[in-house]
């Protein structure tokens, strides 16, 4: 897209953006659609890719704590005993 045909991303489009992102699963079907799409918008794309980069690195992070927490000595349930 040149810059003499861009316009930019609506209020309302943004505004629908955010309901679809607030579905569970719906989420991150459109997020790959919108990050990896060729008919998306620039500006969505480039925030659909930043979030879903986002989302990966959190569900790193939530793996990497649901395996390292127990090694500590964490338990889930604080009155289970320590194997």
């Amino acid at each position: 897209m040149s810059d003499t045909e861009y316009k930019p991303v609506s209020i309302g489009n943004w505004i629908l953006t955010f309901i679809l992102l607030g579905i569970p699963l719906v989420n991150l079907i459109m997020l790959v659609i919108w990050a990896f799409g060729s008919g998306t918008h620039p500006s969505k794309k480039t925030f659909a890719q930043a979030q879903f980069v986002l989302f990966v690195i959190a569900i790193c992070i939530a793996i990497a704590l649901a395996l390292l927490l127990p090694l500590l000595g964490y338990h889930l349930h604080p009155s289970s005993p320590a194997v």
